[in-house]
Order: structure tokens, then C-alpha cells, then sequence
């Protein structure tokens, strides 16, 4: 049976969603919701009605499932509309725009069993789940460090959109939640954090430069570099070559450091002696790790339509969301209040 999927936004993500489901023989493209004259006219050149109205849309088309490419303060109303019927929906990450819309979102799903799938496409990137399997299965040995670069240079028009120089449009929240989501999966839970923070190029009121540190709950400890002001391309986006709208340039953006070997990301490389005897005076031996190829956001889709079926459960839940959301904030409450900030007092 195909699956009726309707998106709503038809925003830069919300027409990739839809061309992506139009390339796929599992699903197809139901309906659109948005309001611009841009997004008519994306839904007429696809040949599917428009809605200006997303509960007139879930009422009147009845989809199999729903993707929210919604701004990100919409998100949670728009999956909880979707709840109320009974309809699973990929919500675009962030979950919600405040811990307070997450957790209402989390109980809804808790309550009435209808699925959400957040979308943090890199889970779904073999090499971050190939990462997750090494790490899990002990070929690092025990994780002791972490270290994530992200940093690019946005050009000046980007911010004529005027909510991304605003608080909640900066990069940690837009482009560093996809690096947090990553590390807590590959690492696990995220205990506390530390930051600083800076917007001396722009002077914007978001950041355009940050630093973090992290503890994890195993003990490890970790680093993260963010700018969106560097020319570099040390960038998950571009280095893995998943990302839509980027070129490929090969490099490594993460490094797993660990009592056996260590893993470098994307470019797979897993260092490690000859014998676990080995110390830091004899030299090391480099495993090429190899990936099946697959594709990021074709794999997403490809799961949340087994999500829709009941084949599967969502590889990132809404409650799963919620806690990236809430390091991410985190990390802002420590770069403003210069302290250390626990992911615990956030939920409270």
C-alpha cells in the first residue's frame, strides 16, 4: 500500500520533504499546507491542493502520516493536531521552540500511543549509526573524550531573514543541536555543560561563535566548536556529504577518543595498536571503516514510513527530542550565566 504523506511548511526543508517523497515508491504527496503564494505554487507544479490551514488539511485529505517543516514555534501544535487524530508525524528538529511545548508534546504521545519522529536526519547517516554500533560494542574501549567541530560561513543574506539574528535563530539552536543530537546518541545522555559564547563579528543579538564542554553520563568528557563565521570545512554538513544544499568537501568533523582506539568522522578512520600492549610509544595501525552508502534523509524517510506502518518505533522520539532540546539550552543558559549548567535543572 502507498502512504499518503501531507507536509506541512513549504519552506527550503518542507519542498526537499516533498521532493523526496515524490521520489520514493513507498509514499506519495497528499496535500500541502502554507500560506505564501510560493508554496501554491510549489503544490500546483506537483499537482497536489494547497491548504492555508493545516487542520482543514488533516481533516479533509485524512493522511497516513504528516511532516511539520513548520517555524519552529508551530511545531508542537501542529503534531499534537496530529495526535488528536491519530496521525504519525516527522516533526523538523527542534521539537518545539521551549522545554515547556516538548514535554506537553512528549505526554500527548505518552497518552494516546501516536508516534512522532523528530527530525535529526543524521541519525540516519551511516557513518554517525556506524559510530554508535563501535562505540556500543566496545571497539573504542572505554570513551574517555569527544571532540566536534562545526563551522562555516554564512553569507550576509542569510540573516535577511530577520528571526535568525533574534534570540532562538542562532546557530547553536539552528546548525549545533544537530552536533549535540548526534553525541548523545553515539555517547549517550549528556550530564552537564559549559560555554562560552560570543557575537563580536556581527554583534548580532544571537551568537556566532561558541565553545563547550560536556560531561557525559558515562563519565567522558567532551568539547564542541562552533562558528558560523569561519570559512572551514570542518562541518558535518559538508564533510559527510549527506547535507542537500552543500558541496562535498572531505574531512573529519568528529573524533571518538577511547582506551582501545579511536574513530574519526566522516572519513571513518579507526586507530588503534597492534596489541592491546601497545602505548604511546609504538606506532599506530589506521582501519578504514566501511559505510554501505545509503543516503541520510531517503533513510529518514524510508523510517518513518515503517514509523506510519507500526514496523518500527522512532528512532528519535519526542521525549528523545526534548532532551537534545534541552542541552542545547543548556549550553545557551551556561554561555549567558558563564557557569556550569546540568541538563536536570533544565527539565525542572
Amino acid at each position: 500500500m502507498t502512504l499518503k504523506l501531507a507536509v506541512m511548511g513549504a519552506g527550503l526543508i518542507g519542498r526537499e520533504h516533498a521532493n523526496l517523497i515524490q521520489a520514493n515508491s513507498r509514499v506519495e504527496l497528499a496535500a500541502i499546507a502554507d500560506v505564501s503564494e510560493v508554496g501554491k505554487a510549489f503544490a500546483a507544479e506537483h499537482g497536489v491542493r494547497c491548504f492555508s490551514d493545516i487542520v482543514d488539511m488533516l481533516d479533509a485529505i485524512k493522511p497516513d502520516g504528516a511532516i511539520i517543516a513548520l517555524p519552529n514555534a508551530l511545531h508542537a501544535d501542529a503534531a499534537l493536531a496530529c495526535i488528536s487524530r491519530g496521525i504519525p508525524s516527522l516533526v523538523e528538529k527542534p521539537v518545539a521552540d521551549t522545554l515547556e511545548a516538548a514535554m506537553r508534546l512528549t505526554e500527548a504521545v505518552q497518552r494516546f500511543g501516536v508516534p512522532v519522529l523528530v527530525g535529526h536526519q543524521r541519525r540516519h547517516s551511516p557513518d554517525i549509526a556506524k559510530a554508535r554500533q563501535l562505540v556500543r560494542d566496545g571497539a573504542l574501549g572505554r570513551l574517555v573524550a569527544v571532540n566536534a567541530l562545526w563551522m562555516t560561513d554564512k553569507p550576509n543574506d542569510y540573516f535577511n531573514a530577520a528571526w535568525r539574528s533574534k534570540a532562538g535563530g542562532g546557530p547553536l539552536l539552528i546548525n549545533l543541536i544537530h552536533d549535540i543530537d548526534c553525541l548523545r546518541f553515539i555517547c549517550g545522555d549528556i550530564e552537564s555543560v559549559m560555554a562560552f559564547s560570543s557575537n563580536a563579528v556581527r554583534a548580532f543579538e544571537v551568537e556566532d561563535t561558541a565553545s563547550v564542554s560536556v560531561r557525559f553520563a558515562s563519565g567522558a568528557l567532551g568539547t564542541l566548536l562552533m562558528s558560523d563565521t569561519a570559512v572551514s570545512p570542518y562541518n558535518w554538513d559538508t564533510a559527510a556529504g549527506q547535507a542537500l544544499y552543500f558541496p562535498h568537501q572531505p574531512e573529519n568533523a568528529y573524533v571518538f577518543a577511547g582506551t582501545k582506539a579511536s574513530l574519526s568522522l566522516p572519513l571513518m578512520d579507526l586507530w588503534k595498536h597492534e596489541t592491546d600492549e601497545g602505548h604511546w610509544q609504538h606506532p599506530l595501525l589506521r582501519q578504514h571503516v566501511t559505510l554501505d552508502g545509503s543516503r541520510a534523509y531517503e533513510n529518514q524517510l524510508n523510517h518513518f514510513a515503517d514509523v506510519v506502518e507500526g514496523k518500527a518505533e522512532p528512532i528519535v522520539s519526542a521525549g528523545d527530542g526534548m532532551m537534545t532540546l534541552a542541552t542545547i539550552l543548556a549550553i545557551a543558559k551556561a554561555g549567558q550565566e558563564r557557569r556550569v549548567v546540568t541538563i536536570e535543572e533544565m527539565l525542572q
